[in-house]
């Protein structure tokens, strides 16, 4: 007689306690359907519901119902098989798996991620049509792609042997067949990826931006086959994200571009997953358990194989440390490339822009369009008091005041409230003053200096993605500039030291970041101006020696015991909670250091919530993780309220968060 089948499903739910793979008896009427990787509808006793999950294995039962290396119990029934689509792969489990123990995590939250929601039309019609067959690269693409990567020594052999390599992006515009204008970065990672899909398999972009989306794609256009170019774009509707899910999922290898949750993407025969400028906020993921997409492909690397690349303008101390150790190889180019950066001092006078970026720029104007980088939108982003230069404040809420023209009444940038008859609490002053110039005030400014000139502001507020090569006054914040054709005549660099003011730990990091990408954009030999900023950051840039810099910040960070000389690991929740989880942890790894754990203090004004950081090694980060994880198992078990008690279900009482990039408490 043969045994039943039993069905091992992941249940997609956010309580930690249920992050495993619970066991369903198969019904005969769902045999067929129910296969590994299909989502499923199953019950869950200790809710009293039904709830979503997917099939991860199945097993055979014997005679008696028992399953191997398991304890012998009885077995509720799959409720019903959603879809016969199998949408969880083995590797994609595995991976999810992985990343989520790396980070105490769960893994239902990054399938969460990587999973689209089901979009039923658009599983029909891919079902009901003819599998993708892979679409080979064309000779002359694949020639052009390997001629282009020979710029790199021993870059085309690293992402055939699928070696772990960064690169240091050259920082020139180049012009694509179509005439448009994009990086040379974006033309690199096209010509690795063309080179490693004419090897017959897939190709995982990962960009931080729609931007990047979009240069990446131009850079592509017409070297691969358009039916092996598949996009991943938060932009992109519910059915097209679906479909390219599902496109994924084929056995014919594939080219995905995408943002941070690209990295998930389970292609076939994975060769190659490059990350492009993984200091960008944007590929760290806000969402639980927070893993950064660069940590995520390293994991990713290591089980499926294939190539890593991390290319960038500049080195982050995070991947210089992974050269340092030599698990990332360093590969440089064969022949140097870097702008013309110029050094000008803080002026005597106190002007913002010095007198030799003013000559550039008006000279620059006569070609071309000429960028200027601010710090901040708007006209007048922060206002103080006249008299006494206290920052002006809401008298409602305390937020900052700002100004949106001259002459208008301040408004609060928290509540938005118009500060009508505002009066400085310290000294009782009625008048205000401009603190600090926004892009729009530098584009009224500068409209002002140069009249007749072209005047185009980019920022959060005006999205411009382009600028033509007429000249013109781009004024744009850090991460806004567009990309000019032919590339800008000259770049000016202002509010650096305000920049450089922030409390951060890795502003240095940021501001090097910020600026060689805008640096990036200039035409090759156009004038870099960097206005009033002196120390190592600017020597970095005008030297273009952004790995040093990294290797500096790296050396100064290791004796402090911060990120990423260890890894940090951030515990908030009330106080018993807290501490116990600190006593558990103190028992799993032993050989944590005495200063390892700092605090708790309480978060704010709310003494209820408290607070610890724990810096540990990266060697000791799976015992770290696994005590940590299931002390947020532990919390969420007991916060439950018995059956028998009244009132409010008490929420979680601990969240544990790994490899904090600005630890604070």
């Amino acid at each position: 007689m043969t045994g039943r089948r039993i069905a091992r499903v992941l249940i997609d739910s956010p309580l930690p306690q249920l992050d495993r793979l619970f066991d369903y008896a198969i019904p005969d009427e769902l045999a067929t359907a129910a296969v590994p990787g299909v989502r499923v509808r199953v019950p869950l006793r200790t809710a009293g519901r039904v709830v979503d999950g997917y099939i991860v294995e199945t097993v055979e039962a014997d005679d008696s119902g028992e399953v191997e290396d398991s304890p012998p119990r009885p077995l509720s029934e799959l409720d019903a098989v959603v879809s016969s689509v199998a949408v969880l792969p083995a590797r994609l489990y595995a991976l999810a798996r992985r990343v989520a123990d790396r980070a105490a995590g769960s893994a239902s939250d990054i399938l969460r991620l990587a999973i689209p929601k089901r979009m039923v039309r658009v599983e029909k019609a891919w079902c009901a049509g003819d599998p993708p067959s892979a679409a080979p690269v064309t000779a002359a693409a694949a020639a052009w792609a390997r001629a282009e990567l020979q710029d790199f020594p021993g870059l085309a052999d690293a992402l055939t042997d699928g070696r772990r390599i960064a690169v240091d992006a050259p920082p020139v515009p180049v012009e694509l067949p179509s005439g448009e204008t994009t990086g040379r970065w974006a033309t690199l990672l096209a010509a690795a990826a063309a080179h490693v899909l004419a090897a017959g398999r897939s190709v995982v972009v990962v960009v931080p931006d729609h931007r990047d989306l979009d240069s990446v794609a131009a850079a592509l256009e017409g070297l691969i086959p358009a039916s092996a170019l598949v996009r991943d774009d938060a932009d992109q509707s519910g059915p097209a994200r679906y479909g390219a899910y599902l496109r994924r999922l084929a056995d014919a290898p594939c080219v995905v571009i995408g943002n941070r949750s690209a990295v998930y993407a389970p292609v076939h025969d994975l060769g190659l997953v490059a990350i492009w400028d993984d200091g960008d906020p944007l590929l760290a993921e806000p969402l639980s358990p927070g893993v950064h997409a660069r940590d995520a492909a390293l994991v990713r690397q290591e089980l499926d194989g294939g190539a890593l690349l991390l290319l960038g303008h500049t080195r982050t101390t995070d991947v210089e440390r992974l050269v340092t150790v030599g698990w990332v190889r360093d590969l440089a180019a064969r022949r140097r490339v870097s702008p013309r950066v110029v050094l000008s001092p803080p002026d005597a006078r106190g002007a913002r822009i010095p007198s030799a970026a003013w000559a550039a720029a008006r000279s620059a104007l006569a070609d071309g369009p000429v960028l200027v980088q601010v710090a901040r939108p708007g006209y007048a982003p922060a206002l103080v008091c006249a008299d006494c230069r206290r920052p002006a404040r809401c008298p409602h809420c305390t937020g900052p005041l700002r100004a949106r023209r001259p002459g208008a009444t301040p408004e609060c940038a928290w509540c938005g409230r118009a500060a009508t008859g505002w009066t400085c609490g310290n000294c009782g002053s009625d008048k205000v003053r401009m603190a600090s110039s926004g892009s729009e005030r530098t584009a009224d400014e500068l409209g002002r200096a140069f009249p007749g000139v072209r005047i185009v502001v980019a920022d959060g507020a005006h999205a411009v993605l382009r600028v033509d090569a007429r000249p013109a006054l781009v004024i744009a914040t850090r991460g806004a500039e567009p990309i000019a054709d032919g590339g800008y005549r000259a770049v000016l660099l202002l509010d650096g030291e305000r920049m450089l003011m922030s409390e951060d730990l890795r502003i240095g990091e940021s501001c090097l970041r910020w600026w060689s990408n805008a640096a990036a954009l200039a035409r090759p030999g156009a004038p870099v101006h960097l206005a009033g900023v002196v120390g190592p950051v600017a020597r970095a840039l005008a030297t273009w020696s952004q790995p040093a810099y990294a290797r500096g910040e790296l050396a100064e960070r290791a004796p402090l015991r911060m990120p990423p000389a260890v890894r940090v690991a951030a515990i908030e929740g009330v106080p018993t909670a807290v501490a116990s989880a600190l006593s558990t942890l103190r028992e799993a790894v032993p050989a944590l250091p005495e200063d390892a754990v700092v605090g708790p203090v309480a978060v704010g004004d709310d003494s209820a919530v408290h607070r610890a950081l724990v810096r540990f090694e990266y060697a000791q980060g799976r015992a770290v993780a696994e005590s940590l994880r299931a002390s947020v198992v532990h919390a969420a078990l007991t916060s439950r309220r018995s059956a028998h008690e009244r009132g409010p279900r008490a929420r979680n009482t601990l969240k544990v968060r790994l490899d904090v990039l600005e630890p604070e408490l």
